[in-house]
């Protein structure tokens, strides 16, 4: 995989209208990040690698639904953590959940599969989506996911994500164990 060196703001050129979207939002909302460009980061492996360049955890994230599709989970958990369906919809109190498709997300998170995120939430207007976030994600010192392409990756303070960022957007989040 190549990574590039490690920058401390947005590409010069444009993007895709939804990771252009992402950098107008982080500098309205006055949050310092630090990004790496790379080759397209389809597994937790990919990432782990990314991750060690930018001293960070990239997060596993995860959209889900019941299968009557009345209710949208976006899930952030370490990505060295197995996902067990069962104990998740148990502690969030839901039936079984799958997968949401490819639609789901490019309609709610306006992004593809491999490139969702935590950002995407700028995207979730109508608040369809309820963010949950695995303990360890919601304590660590810093938060590393994509910005809605998983060609490039960002290193932000938890603290800002957790407050600013979800403040603009409206969501709320709730924490569980996995």
């Amino acid at each position: 995989m190549v990574i590039s060196q490690v920058y401390d703001q947005a590409p010069a050129e444009h993007r895709t209208p939804t990771e252009d979207r992402v950098y107008e939002c982080l500098a309205r909302l006055d949050i310092p990040f630090t990004r790496v460009d790379h080759d397209p980061a389809f597994t937790m492996a990919d990432c782990a690698e990314i991750g060690r360049t930018m001293e960070v955890d990239i997060c596993k994230n995860l959209l889900l639904m019941p299968r009557n599709r009345s209710a949208f989970y976006l899930l952030c958990m370490p990505g060295e953590k197995q996902f067990s369906t069962k104990d998740f919809s148990k502690q969030i109190g839901s039936s079984r959940l799958s997968f949401a498709t490819e639609e789901d997300l490019e309609r709610l998170l306006d992004c593809h599969a491999g490139s969702a995120s935590i950002l995407g939430l700028m995207n979730d207007r109508e608040h369809q989506v309820t963010l949950v976030l695995d303990r360890a994600v919601a304590e660590a010192e810093w938060f590393g996911c994509h910005p809605c392409k998983n060609t490039s990756s960002l290193r932000l303070r938890t603290a800002d994500v957790l407050g600013r960022f979800l403040a603009d957007t409206g969501h709320e989040m709730h924490i569980v164990e996995l």
